[in-house]
């Protein structure tokens, strides 16, 4: 098919050239041998009269003029797999389609092992690709490589359908030998400790900057560290105290010495919202897969129904 003398199957090569930027990569991933991706790329720089990809030492690396056509291809490509591609029904207990959720280690110690359980009793040839959470996951949306996020809804785009799944709160954790343990921490005692912060990759400010920013406290950061799970296994031992979410925390306290007590600092409660692409809302699948992740929620939480606010949002 031919549209103002373009072949539209170039674009599916033009986009896995240009996320790929490898010829034998794209030709791998759409599945061409590597003198026909060599034979499109061709026909692709006559067509827009561009060299899209050049190579750079052992590089290629797009040119101006492919990297504002990257974003116009991939939305095009997802609009088609939306409206055409994606099946009409979704059987569960049938199906062996392939979900990809962009999640934290907080969500995978959380959420994921009661969803993984609701999952392998209702669809057990569903796969799950758990993908870790990356500087820009709403680009990750976009381009439709994952095809859920569960993120903190302050860092949701507002271009896409948001839904809250739970709120979170957050306490302090300190080994159970610690001086501090076993008493009402008070504020002063809180900012004398020295800290153990988590700094995720994923996101361009911390929980640190955030504690500056909106409560106006400053702490005695002694350790950092981009895992949100690893403070209750690194206060085991010293005297420092680290804020975690209390979900996390409470299952910690199964397996490791540490003492859990409320913040003398007030900190608003996380919302944790999963969201998806704007194309995709009318997709049987990923709607079973929103409505898992919402009675998942009510087993990790023993039955309890999630807070009232967690409705859908067009935002």
């Amino acid at each position: 098919m031919r549209f103002n003398k373009l072949d539209l199957n170039l674009l599916v090569a033009l986009d896995a050239l240009l996320s790929e930027r490898s010829i034998s990569r794209a030709a791998e991933k759409v599945h061409l041998s590597q003198s026909a991706m060599s034979n499109a790329l061709a026909r692709l720089r006559e067509y827009f009269d561009d060299e899209l990809l050049v190579q750079v030492g052992r590089k290629m690396e797009p040119t101006p003029r492919a990297e504002g056509l990257a974003d116009a291809v991939r939305d095009i490509l997802v609009r088609v797999e939306a409206s055409i591609s994606t099946p009409p029904t979704f059987v569960a207990a049938e199906s062996t389609r392939v979900f990809r959720l962009l999640v934290s280690d907080f969500t995978l110690s959380t959420l994921i092992p009661h969803f993984l359980k609701r999952v392998y009793a209702h669809a057990p040839n569903v796969r799950i690709e758990l993908c870790p959470q990356v500087a820009q996951a709403a680009r990750s949306l976009e381009r439709a490589d994952v095809d859920m996020l569960i993120i903190p809804i302050d860092y949701c785009t507002g271009e896409h359908p948001t839904d809250v799944l739970f709120e979170e709160d957050y306490c302090c954790v300190m080994w159970d030998k610690a001086a501090l343990a076993g008493t009402a921490i008070t504020r002063d005692q809180y900012l004398g400790a020295g800290h153990i912060v988590v700094t995720p990759g994923h996101v361009d400010t911390t929980l640190g900057d955030w504690f500056g920013e909106r409560i106006g406290v400053q702490r005695k950061v002694e350790v950092t560290t981009f895992s949100f799970a690893a403070p209750a296994q690194l206060v085991v031992g010293t005297q420092r105290v680290a804020t975690m979410h209390r979900r996390l925390a409470e299952l910690a306290r199964r397996s490791l010495p540490i003492a859990i007590c409320d913040l003398p600092v007030t900190i608003p409660k996380m919302k944790q919202a999963m969201q998806w692409h704007s194309h995709r809302s009318a997709d049987p699948g990923l709607r079973w897969l929103r409505e898992t992740l919402k009675a998942s929620v009510l087993d990790m939480d023993g039955g309890q129904e999630p807070h009232a606010g967690a409705t859908m949002a067009l935002r």
